[in-house]
């Protein structure tokens, strides 16, 4: 949306201060996204942290939330809360947005607190790093690149269907070598959703859009490479993850 707005400024009539002003308020705008997406991965891991130490002190609780009735529900409750959270930002505030998303990447933070018990802290902090740089990068392609993505994305989105069925799948064959294969395939889904999310961010940017439209727009934005993040980091940590 910028690239098109700078380079047609002169024949619409609106000049280079137009065109500045837009790519101005485009950078202004994902520098707001990337602050939401941050923070809601620091609210996860800050979350997980804690109750990982909580669990460690008291094994009568771990068992009691990751078996039976309650784990199904500490699985489902982020699961209904991104469902709900797509279906209706477009009707929210935006305050009302930015808090959902934050109590979403809370309750994924509680079910993924286990993974501290399972990993040794300093792989969890090198697969974090990792990602994070894998991430930066794939989104700045993203946002840089001329070439459109969503052909890519759409294939991205039916091998993201077809991971989560084969991880089901596999919870009853117990494959070491689909599980193996099921994580790179991961990480390569989710690295292209990244760059293509991260494209549809900056093309859904309009310089005319009220404070209202804006806000909502940055929480979805921030919502998508959440979710992008958070995956590509577990299935990294799947297969370079040091076990306890």
């Amino acid at each position: 949306m910028s690239d098109f707005d700078r380079n047609s400024s002169a024949v619409r009539g609106f000049g280079a201060d137009r065109a500045v002003a837009i790519d101005a308020g485009l950078r202004a705008h994902m520098i707001r996204v990337y602050n939401y997406m941050a923070a809601s991965v620091a609210i996860t891991g800050v979350v997980s942290l804690l109750v990982a130490q909580w669990l460690a002190n008291d094994p009568a609780l771990m068992r009691t939330l990751y078996s039976g009735p309650a784990a199904l529900l500490v699985f489902l409750v982020p699961l209904g809360i991104s469902f709900f959270l797509g279906f209706r930002i477009h009707t929210m505030q935006p305050a009302t947005a930015r808090a959902v998303l934050f109590f979403y990447a809370a309750s994924v933070g509680l079910m993924l607190a286990p993974i501290f018990l399972i990993y040794t802290s300093t792989s969890i902090a090198r697969v974090f790093f990792i990602t994070a740089a894998a991430f930066g990068g794939l989104s700045l392609y993203g946002y840089t690149t001329q070439r459109n993505l969503a052909p890519m994305g759409a294939f991205m989105m039916m091998g993201a269907i077809g991971i989560f069925i084969a991880i089901l799948v596999n919870m009853f064959l117990k494959s070491s070598g689909l599980d193996f294969a099921i994580s790179v395939i991961g990480v390569i889904v989710f690295a292209g959703l990244t760059a293509w999310h991260t494209q549809e961010i900056k093309e859904m940017y309009e310089p005319m859009d009220d404070g209202t439209v804006a806000g909502r727009k940055a929480v979805l934005g921030a919502w998508m490479l959440y979710a992008d993040f958070v995956n590509m980091f577990l299935f990294l940590l799947r297969l370079f993850g040091e076990r306890r």
